[in-house]
């Protein structure tokens, strides 16, 4: 099933695979949509659940608004996405972008998530590598020229021609935004799913600082294990996080399907 949801001046383009279970949610990262993020894996994340996947604002299918591209203003797109779906709480699976939108969602609207699966983000900008943040500033079309971003774009999008505005979006991505205290991130009651690649813009230390932060890095044999955990891809970079489909939906479904803790 696929549609559009009138939220905050958007037609939102979602898709819904599957059923069954806690509705999980499927957030891409910038410059990404649906297919490019996460086809091969929606398949089998669809074979025992329902899954919900958006295209953010200017991404996908969905239209851009005059309207800058901030964490809080998605977040706020997503909300009106399960409200008009009638959703009332799901488990969440966002990248990038996406992993900071699920974030927001865990931390602000608690009562919308009982999962939630973090990829290939940080809590706070300390977490980024200055070069990567440095470079999404600077990009062009010219620059992507040929490259799959650029080719759903022009096929997918409703106004191809404003590919270079998305660009410039991206680049000046959300610049007041500060971060989440440590307090807030320990006070998340949703267990969480933190994934990294191990070659990443997200730096390794502050991928462990985050699971600390919810309850990780523990002995595990002596205290039981977390609620909260942490995946470490091998042989991953940003651009290619979610690249290794069977070990990403093994482990992002075993998280998702073990008991909620008591």
């Amino acid at each position: 099933m696929t549609g559009y949801a009138p939220v905050n001046g958007l037609r939102m383009y979602y898709e819904i695979h599957g059923s069954g279970g806690t509705p999980l949610l499927l957030l891409h990262g910038g410059l990404f949509n649906i297919d490019l993020q996460f086809g091969p894996l929606l398949p089998g994340l669809a074979a025992t659940r329902q899954v919900i996947a958006a295209d953010f604002q200017a991404h996908g299918r969905t239209n851009d608004i005059d309207r800058p591209l901030t964490v809080a203003g998605l977040a706020s797109d997503v909300v009106g996405l399960l409200g008009h779906l009638n959703v009332p709480q799901v488990d969440v699976f966002g990248f990038s972008v996406g992993g900071a939108v699920a974030l927001h969602l865990a931390i602000r609207n608690p009562e919308l998530v009982r999962k939630a699966v973090i990829s290939s983000v940080s809590f706070h900008p300390r977490g980024d590598r200055s070069e990567n943040t440095d470079a999404v500033g600077e990009m062009t079309v010219d620059m992507i020229a040929g490259t799959p971003m650029e080719q759903d774009y022009l096929a997918k999008s409703p106004h191809p021609e404003r590919l270079q505005i998305l660009l410039d979006k991206l680049g000046a991505f959300d610049p007041g935004f500060a971060g989440w205290s440590d307090d807030e991130v320990r006070a998340i009651a949703a267990p969480t799913l933190l994934t990294v690649g191990d070659c990443d813009a997200v730096k390794l230390d502050h991928a462990v600082e985050f699971l600390r932060l919810r309850g990780g890095d523990v002995n595990g044999d002596f205290t039981g294990v977390p609620a909260s955990q942490l995946a470490v891809f091998p042989g991953t970079t940003h651009f290619n996080g979610l690249g290794h489909t069977d070990v990403v939906r093994q482990v992002v479904l075993t998280f998702l399907d073990a008991p909620m803790p008591e």
